[in-house]
């Protein structure tokens, strides 16, 4: 084991002795919630409680038809919130805790009766209607499953999709290309385009086609139908030999290929638009541009990104979340220079196993189902890496509080901060967003230099992304309204039935420049394209 794996070992084995040392001079709490448990089982003999809706894992209505399942339900559920009530109630210091809570769910989510054949009535029909071929089924994807799939649950059928077949198919060309990156600019579809182009930064820890869907949910395309000049970041997935890659090297690229966007377009602005981690770096890349005096930027859009995370407040919540996904992914780690994007993805998988393990784990291993084909989740496992120094740099800007407004991370020798983002920004959360809470996404505001707006969607981290008008369910809110808070902005806040993708597309508009007659090449004289989209860095193999 490396050093920083040891050191996140002995780091992990600390908190969780602490937090075993008070427990067990605090027994009186333990029996308390054990008690209290106990009473709660008892009291729900013979009495219908309905938890379909809370939980997923209980919708059968056999849950509360059978005596036997439901006292198996009640048993389950008055155990597992006892120890979480227990876990809260220990006076032990707050990173200690979150921590337990960690391992403490990870152990009570396992031990749910819905993961094994017989306590799952959904797995016990299925078997007895096809007289146990599920179950056979079921062990040949799990032996599959072991030797191919990291060890978890398949969570897409694979076979379905492919980048260039029926993803990432709107035209366009590779206009410049480096070691980091390569940058795309898509074909207009428009007589007239805005003269400021759109610029956008995928985050550095999933391939860039997220942007660029199927038809119908594609970013890209619902921007070039609507007149805007789109440039697209493709990150090379990089390997032991690019280990010193560091976030300051990724913000220099940025600004190199920004540039080029510039020169290709003949707008002295661009319009940057950075989600998750792509996020941080286009963030880092404006406020280095407001450091030294560089007015390229025109706009910013930030989604579902955390940058400003001082006195832990998300409450620690979505700082922990952060922090614990990379510790764990480098436990997991081989040390090959490069965070293999295969563990990232195991180590958010255990932050939500309910959703991301052990549902798929019933699906594919007891009902003997193939997994679902979507093409979200196939580009969540299309994983890449992130170079040590890169990983390194996260971690230290997490730990730091990001880029408050008194200090940040030093880029080409300034010491940035977000009052360097003097540009309007749009900012956007996910209300269920379990990477980057919403919360964390609204402090943001708080340090920009300039004026911004907040939209919260009600969806997840990347149905927070991918929300195509059309949608009957989708909602977000906006507050126009003063709110110095996330509390603030609820209080006042205005729910809109749709996407939000019209409401930002309008923000757009209004920062886009004067409409010119759309370019008949792309590329230019200095810039000439080098091959079709999606490009070479985003179908290469690792």
């Amino acid at each position: 084991m490396d050093t920083k794996r040891m050191e996140t070992a002995v780091d992990l084995a600390a908190s969780l002795a602490q937090f075993c040392t008070t427990a067990l001079t605090q027994p009186a709490k333990a029996v308390t919630h054990a008690l209290a448990a106990g009473e709660t089982v008892i009291n729900s003999l013979g009495r219908k409680v309905e938890v379909g809706s809370a939980d997923k894992r209980f919708r059968d209505s056999v849950w509360n038809s059978n005596p036997g399942y439901k006292l198996l339900m009640d048993s389950y559920l008055a155990w597992s919130g006892s120890v979480t009530k227990w876990v809260d109630s220990l006076d032990v210091p707050a990173r200690d805790k979150l921590r337990a809570k960690l391992v403490s769910s990870l152990v009570t989510d396992a031990l749910a009766p819905t993961n094994s054949l017989l306590g799952n009535p959904t797995a016990m029909k299925v078997t007895l209607d096809q007289g146990g071929k599920n179950v056979l089924a079921g062990v040949r994807s799990f032996l599959q499953d072991m030797m191919t799939n990291n060890g978890l649950p398949a969570t897409v059928d694979k076979s379905r999709f492919a980048l260039g077949r029926n993803l990432g198919l709107s035209p366009g060309k590779v206009v410049y290309a480096e070691d980091h990156l390569e940058l795309i600019q898509y074909a207009p579809q428009t007589a007239q385009v805005y003269k400021t182009p759109v610029f956008i930064v995928p985050p550095q820890i999933n391939k860039f086609y997220i942007w660029d869907l199927a038809p119908g949910r594609s970013i890209v395309e619902y921007l070039v139908g609507q007149g805007h000049q789109v440039f697209l970041v493709s990150w090379r997935n990089p390997t032991a030999e690019q280990a010193d890659w560091g976030l300051e090297s990724y913000v220099e690229a940025l600004d190199r290929a920004t540039a080029v966007a510039c020169e290709i377009s003949g707008s002295p602005e661009i319009n940057l638009v950075g989600a998750c981690s792509g996020g941080i770096t286009a963030a880092l890349l404006i406020a280095l541009w407001g450091a030294r005096g560089d007015k390229r930027a025109g706009c910013f859009s930030l989604l579902v990104a955390n940058i400003d995370l001082e006195d832990g407040q998300g409450s620690a919540m979505g700082l922990f979340a952060s922090l614990e996904t990379l510790e764990l992914a480098r436990m997991f780690s081989q040390s090959k220079g490069v965070l293999e994007g295969r563990d990232l993805e195991r180590a958010f998988a255990w932050l939500r196993p309910n959703d991301l393990i052990w549902a798929y784990w019933v699906n594919n291993y007891l009902l003997g189902r193939e997994p679902p084909a979507f093409d979200i989740l196939f580009w969540n496992s299309d994983t890449t890496n992130l170079p040590a120094a890169l990983h390194g740099d996260l971690l230290r800007l997490l730990e730091a509080g990001g880029m408050t407004a008194k200090r940040g991370p030093t880029i080409a020798g300034y010491e940035l901060n977000l009052s360097h983002i003097r540009c309007d920004a749009y900012v956007v959360g996910g209300e269920t967003d379990h990477i980057t809470p919403w919360e964390g996404c609204y402090l943001t505001t708080r340090g920009l230099g300039g004026n911004w707006d907040f939209v919260l969607c009600q969806s997840g981290h990347i149905q927070t992304l991918i929300n195509p008008p059309g949608n009957a369910k989708a909602q977000f809110l906006t507050n126009l309204g003063k709110h110095a808070s996330a509390e603030d902005f609820l209080a006042g806040a205005e729910t809109h039935s749709g996407s939000w993708w019209p409401h930002w597309l309008s923000w757009l508009n209004a920062r886009g420049g004067s409409k010119i007659a759309a370019p008949q090449t792309l590329g230019s004289q200095r810039h000439q394209p080098v091959m079709d989209a999606p490009g070479s860095y985003a179908l290469a193999a690792v």
